[in-house]
């Protein structure tokens, strides 16, 4: 039924969309040279001027703001989305501290947006190429309903999902930051970016970027992103982080969409004593340890979804989405519900310097791996020197371990490790080459990894390691049984450092996470106790179960078009 009033939506805003664009007619054929356009006498006075070309150029900031004109997203917040997103006119949601005021709202206008592309001399001949990787049915949705605005205002668009390698074809930067050719094949790429920290929104758009296919080289973005980068005062990164919204939302050099909330899912059964609901796909003080879970059959088991299908995933590129590597790992540091790093975790305690160049860690005693092996400062010594090595490690903690005093000659085969990491008993001490404004960061969401299990391993694959069939960690639940494809089972760490007051036992994982279908049905049978997702559908079925409980958390997490600005080959 839901799936049938999103397509009533879809198709009623395809009924209304072709009357406007009929009644444009005139004034997009004759933009085109069609039947109905007005023709001028060819002569050869030469006062006379000769009419250019049309040209399909995203690079001119007029075609850009058109297609933000021309997309009416309140009613598609409002309709396909059913109330739940926020529209936004910059990546940095509103409800961030660090938004700023006074942006420019690209509020639905369709009669500006003609009137930009004529004043650009856009080719209405020409058919936009738009992108996505998303598999569920509201995007598609999304796609179509965008392709009739755009039609309504004479812009021919098709959309395709791509598959196989989509870091490749989505983020291959060209050879040529400031004039290319592209060395992608797409026009406008639909994606989300889901921010840890504002600058996994902005370092994306610097020249240097490695991800950076899309955008030219603006020396004036440049700047402030490094300012971002490079400075440790609070107050210096957030004027940058300000100038940088100014300049992307005069300039336009992404299309943002939507904001989308996130969705924590609880049955009745559960009984958190209080403890927050922050960003779940980042890590947190979320207190598991604490929650209490209504026995079942006479055990305290608490049933959630992301069972592995082929293997656990490992947690360089997203340290916290699975709810797996929750269990399993601990960190350096805690972050509390806004991910602002607090207390020690498996470091009891921490101190940066004023200059922030040297991190300090005192690592606790007493912990232990889930296979009894006892945990040290070498462990932590040995991790960051592993993951410096791992070629799908995330900008942030990349940037963190780059910054590290010898780790060019470390990554080049010159030393045996990275000689600004220094183990003294159960301290740690990093010394940094060059100030990383996210260090502390790091350390509160990329876990410990064991060195008696992975010393003698290849990092370059890391991902493929043996390892991730049976993950060792220290964290407040053990892997106890897995069936791929199918179910996993996690018992209570009896051996954890951390005492809690909860008396959750079992961990009961079902096939289905945040990007699987099947959670709806998961929830309806009763194998739901906690999960979170972004499906807007999704959350709406759920909440209408008696026994279920949604929680809508504002987080950082953008969907946008990608533009495209590079010359095609």
């Amino acid at each position: 039924m839901k799936k049938l009033l999103s397509l009533l939506l879809v198709f009623t805003l395809l009924f209304s969309l072709v009357a406007c664009s009929s009644s444009n007619n005139t004034t997009t054929e004759a933009a085109n040279g069609g039947s109905n356009a007005t023709v001028k006498e060819t002569t050869t006075d030469s006062n006379v001027e000769t009419p250019q070309e049309p040209v399909a150029d995203l690079n001119d900031e007029r075609v850009r703001k058109a297609l933000a004109y021309a997309i009416d997203m309140e009613t598609l917040v409002a309709g396909l989305f059913e109330g739940k997103a926020i529209t936004t006119n910059s990546l940095t949601p509103a409800s961030d501290a660090w938004s700023v005021d006074g942006l420019t709202d690209y509020n639905y206008n369709p009669e500006l947006a003609l009137q930009l592309l004529e004043e650009a001399n856009w080719d209405f001949d020409y058919e936009l190429d738009v992108v996505y990787y998303y598999g569920d049915d509201q995007t598609v949705d999304l796609m179509v309903a965008i392709q009739a605005y755009l039609d309504a205002v004479g812009v021919k668009m098709t959309f395709r999902k791509i598959e196989g390698d989509t870091a490749a074809q989505l983020w291959t930067p060209p050879t040529d930051p400031v004039n290319g050719p592209s060395a992608v094949d797409w026009d406008l790429a639909y994606a989300g970016i889901a921010a840890l920290t504002l600058h996994d929104y902005y370092s994306r758009f610097e020249t240097a970027a490695s991800n950076n296919s899309h955008t030219p080289t603006d020396s004036k973005l440049d700047a402030q992103i490094e300012i971002t980068n490079t400075n440790a005062d609070l107050d210096a990164q957030e004027a940058a982080f300000g100038e940088i919204q100014k300049i992307m939302n005069e300039e336009l050099y992404v299309i943002p969409l939507y904001n989308q909330q996130l969705f924590i899912y609880e049955s009745n059964r559960v009984d958190r004593n209080g403890k927050a609901y922050g960003n779940e796909q980042y890590n947190y003080d979320w207190g598991i340890t604490d929650w209490n879970v209504e026995a079942r059959d006479g055990a305290n088991v608490l049933y959630t979804g992301g069972a592995p299908v082929e293997a656990f995933p490992a947690p360089f590129v997203n340290p916290g989405l699975d709810i797996t590597n929750k269990l399993i790992f601990d960190r350096l540091i805690q972050a509390d519900a806004s991910l602002t790093p607090t207390d020690g975790m498996l470091a009891e305690s921490y101190e940066l310097s004023a200059d922030g160049k040297t991190l300090e860690f005192v690592i606790r005693d007493g912990v232990k791996w889930h296979d009894g092996e006892a945990f040290d400062a070498d462990d932590v010594a040995f991790t960051i020197n592993y993951m410096g090595k791992v070629p799908t490690l995330t900008s942030i903690a990349k940037n963190t371990i780059k910054s590290l005093v010898g780790y060019e000659a470390f990554v080049n085969g010159e030393a045996d490790s990275i000689s600004g990491v220094v183990v003294d008993g159960n301290k740690v001490t990093l010394t940094f080459e060059s100030l990383d404004p996210n260090a502390l960061v790091t350390f509160s969401q990329w876990p410990i990894l064991p060195e008696h299990l992975l010393a003698d391993s290849d990092p370059t694959l890391a991902e493929q390691n043996a390892f991730w069939l049976n993950p060792i960690g220290t964290g407040p639940f053990a892997l106890t049984e897995v069936s791929f494809n199918d179910y996993a089972v996690f018992e209570r760490n009896t051996d954890y450092f951390i005492e809690g007051t909860g008396n959750i036992d079992t961990v009961q994982m079902t096939i289905g996470g945040e990007n699987e279908g099947n959670i709806v049905l998961n929830a309806e049978a009763g194998y739901v106790d906690y999960a979170f997702a972004k499906s807007v559908p999704d959350a709406k079925t759920i909440e209408q179960m008696d026994h279920m409980n949604v929680v809508p958390v504002d987080i950082r997490y953008t969907r946008l078009f990608y533009v495209n600005k590079f010359p095609q080959e």
